[in-house]
């Protein structure tokens, strides 16, 4: 698996580069080869954070941790992805999908408790108009309501976007690009 490392407020040693690619490393057995990792290291204040995404299938498998100590956040994002990667094993299994494509599943063991854990599933559907606005009347509409995203139809490209609020109290946006 290539992993790309960068760092955000922190020099990336080849020390710690080193621990970041052995730990992920580790999640080579699941995937086939040309798969791609990037990692992202971060420090803000006194946390230690690690965000690591990786494509699969069309989708994204993502995680993020933040500790006081960079190398336990990489051994807890780890942990977190091979949960991740379990239970779309699962998902996949449920649904009878057998194109699987860059993950390779036989090695993942799944515990007695993971095998009877609660499976999500859609309990709600909502229906509603999209009302033309830009994104800072979206990020308006989003407050009001009280949630913590908002899906709009953009009048500057007539595309369904996305705002929602950032973990730091930001805005995010979020527009669609199809292939």
């Amino acid at each position: 698996m290539k992993v790309i490392i960068s760092g955000k407020n922190i020099e990336v040693t080849d020390a710690l580069k080193g621990i970041v690619e052995s730990k992920i490393s580790k999640l080579d057995k699941y995937f086939n080869e040309g798969a791609e990792a990037q990692a992202t290291l971060t420090v803000e204040k006194s946390r230690q954070i690690i965000e690591v995404t990786i494509p699969i299938n069309g989708s994204i498998l993502r995680a993020e941790e933040s500790t006081h100590d960079m190398y336990t956040s990489i051994d807890k994002v780890v942990d977190k992805l091979i949960r991740q990667l379990t239970k779309h094993k699962t998902r996949l299994e449920r649904n009878r999908v057998s194109n699987y494509e860059t993950i390779r599943f036989e090695n993942i063991l799944l515990s007695e408790n993971e095998e009877e854990s609660f499976e999500p599933k859609i309990v709600k559907t909502k229906r509603f108009a999209l009302k033309p606005m830009n994104s800072e009347e979206a990020v308006l509409q989003m407050d009001l309501i009280g949630h913590n995203f908002f899906v709009f139809a953009n009048a500057d490209t007539d595309e369904v976007n996305v705002v929602y609020k950032r973990r730091d109290g930001n805005y995010g946006l979020i527009e669609p690009e199809f292939d």
